[in-house]
């Protein structure tokens, strides 16, 4: 007897009336929907996170279109194996290759597919959980169209688990009550695939009769969560006591806040994101450095992926926690803002403007400036403010070291013009 296919294999959409989610690209009228009616699918890669729909939708794309299919892994696949494909659609007609993960292809394995894709022998649909601007050399990009698979939100979970209850060979036969999703949509973390093996392990170790809660998951999982729902208040309470606990130089307090969020699933790249905001918002120029440290974490988790990232993502919450504060930058550009949404666009004095052509010389446009290199100390007092509000202060240097600094440089440069 032939061994029971997974779930997820089971109930996958075969045609796109199935398909749940991505409507910006799937729904009547939209992108994909308009190229699969009108049979005129380009070559593109699917981008997006695990477990939202890009092989199905390319599986869909070619029972729809009713082409020979081909599924290669970036992981294990090399240049053979796509030449064998190429080769074939000499045989068979113009192809589908469907090539998971092609970001872990190099450009000489990218380059293979080059001559294929242009001249349509095949069509390529490419798979990244990846930035392709990043991973996908520019030659085969420019060749492709790039579609961007969102995470599925609960509306499509939920419906993606009833539909699996009501129609699957096994399930349909149970009595299946969903009393709570909390668990089951934190533990799937947007992942369709991981949603429904959670739904058949859970069917499969209890009786025909089962109403699932959040107890229920949590303890057949054998895990131990604290249910945080990413959308909803808690969501927002967890962030801001971490970001208040960084400006409160606890890092006691930023490190407790962020495990609580990355236990509860949180999107590790909002996390770097709000730090990175953090250090110049709340950091600024009293530790210029803090800024680098954060972008430089938010680089590194996207390369990095977790678990290890929780260490990279600590490290830079201790960072930011520990360093001196000032938000002096933060209060200059709002106050400039507002200064700018009172006055309108102030005129930029003439000789401040730039003058490339003969009549503007004549205009008098660049008249005057002084550049400050061939001056002592690199500077000459000069007004870079519209008259009308002209000597206007935005930026105070924070009370720390390096702003101390700062204002004393200000101060031996403009002595008393600003009032620093």
């Amino acid at each position: 007897m032939a061994a029971l296919k997974p779930l997820a294999e089971r109930v996958r959409p075969q045609h796109l009336t199935e398909y749940l989610g991505q409507e910006h690209l799937t729904a009547p009228g939209e992108i994909l929907y308009q190229s699969i009616e009108h049979k005129t699918i380009p070559s593109m890669i699917l981008w997006g996170p695990p477990g939202v729909g890009k092989t199905t939708l390319a599986r869909i794309i070619c029972n729809e279109l009713n082409m020979q299919f081909y599924q290669l892994s970036a992981v294990s696949a090399g240049v053979g194996e796509v030449r064998k494909v190429i080769d074939d659609s000499r045989m068979f007609g113009k192809v589908i290759l469907f090539l998971d993960e092609i970001h872990r292809f190099n450009k000489s394995q990218q380059d293979a597919l080059l001559g294929a894709v242009e001249n349509g022998s095949i069509i390529l649909i490419g798979a990244t959980t990846e930035n392709p601007s990043f991973e996908v050399n520019n030659a085969l990009l420019s060749r492709c169209q790039v579609y961007v698979l969102k995470e599925l939100g609960p509306e499509t979970l939920r419906k993606i688990v009833d539909h699996a209850i009501a129609t699957d060979e096994i399930l349909k036969h149970k009595t299946i009550h969903i009393e709570e999703t909390e668990a089951l949509f934190l533990f799937s973390n947007g992942d369709a695939r991981k949603l429904l093996n959670m739904l058949e392990i859970i069917c499969n170790q209890t009786s025909d009769s089962i109403t699932i809660t959040n107890e229920l998951v949590t303890k057949m999982l054998q895990q131990k969560v604290a249910l945080y729902d990413k959308n909803g208040e808690t969501h927002y309470d967890v962030i801001s006591a971490f970001i208040k606990s960084l400006r409160g130089s606890d890092p006691n307090g930023a490190v407790y806040w962020l495990a609580r969020m990355l236990d509860g699933g949180e999107n590790i790249e909002f996390i770097a994101r709000r730090m990175l905001i953090l250090a110049s918002e709340d950091i600024g120029n009293a530790n210029p450095n803090a800024l680098l440290l954060a972008t430089s974490t938010f680089q590194a988790i996207q390369v990095i992926g977790m678990p290890e990232s929780r260490i990279i993502l600590a490290q830079c919450a201790t960072y930011l926690a520990t360093s001196p504060k000032s938000n002096a930058s933060y209060v200059a550009i709002n106050d400039a803002m507002a200064t700018v949404g009172k006055t309108g666009p102030l005129p930029v004095p003439l000789h401040l403007r730039n003058a490339p052509t003969k009549l503007m010389k004549q205009m008098d446009y660049g008249k005057d400036y002084q550049y400050a290199h061939q001056y002592e100390n690199n500077f000459v007092e000069l007004e870079f403010l519209p008259d009308n509000i002209k000597g206007q202060k935005f930026y105070e240097p924070g009370e720390n070291a390096r702003e101390k600094e700062i204002r004393s440089f200000l101060k031996s440069r403009w002595k008393e013009k600003y009032g620093y």
